[in-house]
């Protein structure tokens, strides 16, 4: 899988036959082999894409939280849908499975960066600033850090030190004493 991604990196974000063929001769091993598994993830394209590889969740924690509103933008400002490639050829698209995010959906996967917390608006932003290539900084779009709530970060760590703890905590530390 590295030289997978490798070869993927040197040929514009996709894996000629002819890397597959080489690929397969440094390993020892049958080209089908080194196919069956380039043919299995989405993260390896075996055909051109354009300079912008979008990959857009629609899973259902992404949908749940807009992923349609995403996928609207993108298409109504490329006419493109699902495994295809824009008129100017700088933008494709591909709908995926999850990209292991779902806490900050939507999300959009441009090339190696996350975009999340999409929705038609900043999808429209986003794209702008490739247009430009000048790509947002990536994350959230509503400056979340990691997987935090929108309303900010909760943890005990929070909890005024000294405050005494709760009958709960109280009963849990007695019973381990």
């Amino acid at each position: 899988m590295p030289l997978l991604d490798l070869a993927q990196r040197q040929h514009e974000n996709w894996i000629p036959m002819k890397a597959i063929e080489l690929i397969a001769t440094k390993l020892d091993m049958a080209e089908i082999r080194v196919l069956e598994v380039a043919t299995f993830y989405t993260m390896f394209n075996l055909k051109p894409v354009g300079k912008y590889f979008l990959q857009a969740c629609t899973t259902t924690p992404c949908w749940l939280r807009g992923s349609d509103e995403m996928m609207r933008a993108i298409k109504d400002r490329y006419q493109i849908s699902s495994g295809q490639t824009s008129a100017c050829g700088r933008f494709s698209l591909l709908e995926v499975e999850c990209l292991g995010a779902c806490v900050n959906a939507p999300i959009l996967q441009v090339n190696d960066d996350f975009y999340e917390d999409l929705d038609y608006q900043s999808t429209g932003a986003l794209l702008d600033s490739l247009e430009a290539d000048a790509p947002l900084a990536v994350g959230s779009v509503l400056g979340r850090s990691g997987s935090e709530p929108t309303t900010g970060a909760t943890t005990l760590a929070a909890r005024k030190p000294g405050k005494a703890a709760t009958g709960a905590t109280k009963k849990r530390s007695q019973a381990n004493a």
